[in-house]
């Protein structure tokens, strides 16, 4: 379980760009590029399928089933000003075509609804998902409904700059209730197979006629057999939280009111070498098997190759919860090791050198979440040699202070980080002064990462003319230390324009200073921006609100697991 050493603040300072973006009334952020020029990639999310059920059993009809919301890259996690930073400023669409539910169900929309369709529009995104809530869906059965419907709802999305992820939601009316068991703890290692125990319960009044299985793992996860009954998909390109491994098993027969049932065979889970708190998930509902192959038949699945998967009715109800769905981490034993390297330059007063900050994962794990279900990011520090001064600064940075007043540059690294991520921060300064072995220091966000028990290359430093016995730019001991804080002396006298975002959270492109020409100075000694597969940095520069003149303190949340 991670546990924080301490709360940490950095005070994210703009400048008069960002300052003038916000008095202009348009938000602090810029429209969001991945970057390599891609769109900013962006999930419509909600549940992605409700059961209906004749009983009556539908809940507070002025409740909703569904709540339809954006996530975007980035934490969702407030200022002192109460505000979550923005990801993306300018204008997108969000359809939502519930044709498919005629004769289905009775539906009500939000945002500007006509009929079975409704859109709603925004001109910001904020990072996160909790602040991007775009409305409720209310279902209900209509006078008359009859068992064995099935429908689906499409919700789409554009817009300039931004990449929407669709959502389906499947809509199941039943005369039965099918809850699923909730999951004991996996206690299963790095390539290891755990056997998943999935279960049902039929909650309702009635008998069901037909159920449904659908499961799912997360990258790091992998289903070694193929049932016949099941069809699959597996995604293995587009944000890396949305990579993995979806599955939909049908199943006939009778599934008895107030009756227990579980796989004959438990479901075999394997877990890949860099897996690490990957999530599988699974949920039992009512359907007709002919029907569930045809909803999942347009989404890329495929059929098994197998026997069929098969159900046996338990002679009482074990003991233990049923819900709408069972949740699993695993595995728990991994680590990765994350390495901060710095670099030197040499320069005369007046030249302009860029030094290179380097961040890689050593593997041999990924970083779904510092902690599951969190998508917290890293952050990166950084503290400029006296005597310099920053002139250019990466996509992925910002200007800033820390909590003990000394000034710096902050670097996110939003999760989740492939398990090669390999990334370059260039940052351009001026020499003013000459200053022999001028050194500022690189590290991690100083928190406790149990998954990472190699420390001590978590810090490095930045070298300016550097001489012949003291030119080290590799950190040496123990991690972050409170020893050398962001200099003072390397506050910056040049804002960063407002940045732009990383891009999704694939971690397959590097981050960039836009042209990193020098002038007159050296440099050397820097990581290339090779990261094959290589971690996806998103920039905050601009994405803080702020007043002219003001001060924005962003807390960096670090929860504990539950």
């Amino acid at each position: 379980m991670r546990r924080p050493v301490r709360r940490s603040v950095f005070r994210a300072v703009l400048g008069p760009v960002a300052a003038t973006v916000l008095a202009a009334g348009s938000g602090a952020a810029v429209p969001a590029l991945a970057a390599d020029g891609d769109p900013l990639p962006v999930r419509i999310t909600g549940e992605n399928h409700v059961d209906l059920s004749l009983q009556g059993d539908n809940g507070d009809p002025a409740e909703p089933q569904v709540t339809l919301r954006l996530a975007a890259p980035g934490s969702d996690e407030p200022g002192d000003d109460g505000e979550v930073p923005v990801a993306h400023q300018g204008h997108y669409k969000i359809t939502i075509d519930a044709g498919g539910l005629a004769g289905v169900a009775t539906v009500k929309l939000p945002c500007a609804a006509n009929g079975w369709t409704a859109t709603c529009e925004g001109d910001r995104i904020r990072a996160g998902e909790k602040a991007n809530v775009l409305g409720a869906i209310r279902l209900d059965v209509p006078a008359g409904g009859s068992p064995r419907r099935f429908g689906e709802i499409t919700v789409t999305g554009e817009g300039e700059g931004v990449a929407f992820a669709p959502l389906h939601i499947q809509v199941v009316v039943s005369d039965s209730r099918i809850v699923s068991h909730e999951l004991p703890t996996p206690g299963v290692g790095v390539g290891d197979t755990w056997g998943a125990p999935l279960g049902l319960r039929n909650a309702g009044g009635a008998s069901a006629d037909g159920v449904v299985l659908r499961f799912r793992g997360t990258r790091g996860l992998g289903f070694p057999d193929s049932y016949g009954n099941c069809l699959y998909r597996h995604t293995t390109d587009g944000p890396l939280q949305d990579q993995g491994t979806d599955a939909i098993c049908t199943f006939s027969g009778v599934y008895e009111a107030g009756a227990a049932y579980e796989v004959t065979e438990p479901l075999k889970v394997k877990t890949a070498a860099f897996a690490l708190n990957d999530l599988f998930t699974y949920s039992f509902a009512p359907a007709d098997a002919r029907r569930a192959k045809t909803l999942s038949a347009a989404d890329g699945y495929t059929p098994g190759t197998g026997g069929p998967m098969t159900l046996r009715k338990l002679p009482g109800v074990p003991s233990g919860l049923y819900s709408s769905k069972g949740t699993a981490w695993l595995p728990q034993n991994n680590s990765y090791d994350i390495q901060i390297t710095g670099d030197s330059a040499r320069g005369a007063v007046g030249d302009k050198v860029t030094v290179d900050v380097g961040f890689r994962n050593l593997g041999p794990a990924w970083v779904r979440g510092l902690e599951p279900p969190d998508d917290d990011p890293m952050l990166v520090y950084v503290a400029i040699p006296p005597g310099a001064t920053v002139t250019k600064v990466p996509e992925d940075c910002w200007a800033g202070r820390l909590d003990d007043g000394s000034d710096g540059y902050g670097c996110w690294a939003h999760t989740p980080v492939l398990e090669d991520a390999d990334l370059t921060f260039p940052f351009e300064l001026r020499i003013d002064k000459v200053v022999k072995n001028a050194k500022g220091k690189i590290q991690m966000q100083p928190f406790d990462y149990p998954s990472e028990p190699n420390h001590d290359n978590n810090s490095a430093w930045i070298v300016l003319n550097a001489t012949d016995d003291d030119g080290g730019t590799q950190g040496t001991s123990g991690g972050p230390s409170a020893d050398p804080s962001p200099s003072a002396s390397g506050s910056p006298s040049a804002e960063p324009s407002p940045g732009t975002s990383g891009g999704d959270t694939s971690g397959s492109a590097g981050a960039s200073g836009g042209d990193a020409s020098t002038s007159g100075g050296t440099s050397g000694g820097g990581l290339a921006t090779t990261g094959a597969g290589g971690a996806v940095f998103l920039g905050v520069g601009a994405l803080l609100a702020l007043g002219l003149g003001t001060v924005l303190v962003l807390v960096v949340r670090r929860r504990s697991a539950a």
